[in-house]
C-alpha cells in the first residue's frame, strides 16, 4: 500500500501533463491489445505461405486451394476466392488480388497511425511539463531560508514529466515497429502466393 501511495505521489509531482501522458499510455496499450487480437485472427502466418508455395510448386493446385479454403486469415481467404476464378469473370485475377489485398492491408494498418502521432507527441508533452515545472521552480527569487533547495527540488520534479513522455514514446515506438514488421511479412507472403496463383491462372487459360 505504501508503494502505491509513493507512486501516486511521484506521479502527481510531474504536474498536469502527467495525466495526458497517462491517457496516451493507456491508448497505446489499448491499440497494442486490439491489434494483437486482430493480427492473431487475420494473419495466417509465414508457415501458411511456405506450405502453399510448396503445394503450388509441386503442381498440387487442388490441394493448395483446399489448404487455403480451410485456413483462417485474410491471405488464405483471398487465395481461395482467387483460385476459384474460371477466367470468365468481368475482372482479371491480377486486378482482384490488387484491389482486395489493398483493402486487407488497410485493415492491418488500422490505428497504427495513432502510434506514430504518440511517438512524436509524448516527448513534446513531457518537455512541456518539464519547462512548466522549471518556470515555477525558478520563479522563486528569494534564496534565503533554504529556498535554494526548493528550486533544485522543483527542477527534479519537473524532469518526471520528461521521463514519462520518453517512456510513453518508447513503448509506442516498439509497438508500432513490431506490427509494421508483421505487415511487411504479410506483404511479402501476399506477393509470393499471388504470383503463384496468377501463374496457375495463366496456364489454365
Amino acid at each position: 500500500m505504501e508503494t502505491i501511495m509513493s507512486g501516486i505521489d511521484f506521479f502527481q509531482k510531474g504536474g498536469p501533463v502527467m495525466y495526458v501522458l497517462l491517457l496516451c499510455s493507456v491508448f497505446v496499450v489499448s491499440i497494442a491489445i486490439e491489434r494483437w487480437m486482430y493480427f492473431g485472427t487475420a494473419d495466417a502466418g509465414r508457415n501458411f505461405a511456405i506450405r502453399f508455395a510448396e503445394l503450388m510448386s509441386n503442381g498440387e493446385t487442388g490441394e493448395a486451394a483446399d489448404f487455403a479454403g480451410k485456413t483462417k486469415g485474410a491471405l488464405p481467404s483471398l487465395l481461395a476466392k482467387g483460385m476459384s476464378f474460371s477466367g470468365d469473370e468481368s475482372v482479371s485475377l491480377t486486378t482482384f488480388f490488387e484491389v482486395q489485398s489493398g483493402i486487407a492491408l488497410t485493415r492491418f494498418r488500422k490505428r497504427l497511425y495513432y502510434l506514430n502521432v504518440i511517438v512524436t507527441m509524448a516527448p513534446l508533452l513531457g518537455l512541456l511539463g518539464t519547462i512548466s515545472g522549471m518556470i515555477s521552480a525558478f520563479s522563486i527569487f528569494n534564496l534565503e531560508s533554504g529556498q535554494a533547495m526548493a528550486i533544485t527540488g522543483g527542477v527534479g520534479e519537473a524532469l518526471i514529466a520528461t521521463a514519462m513522455g520518453l517512456c510513453t514514446a518508447i513503448i509506442a515506438l516498439a509497438v508500432h515497429a513490431y506490427f509494421t514488421q508483421r505487415i511487411d511479412s504479410i506483404v511479402s507472403d501476399m506477393e509470393q502466393c499471388f504470383s503463384l496463383a496468377e501463374g496457375m491462372a495463366e496456364e489454365r487459360e
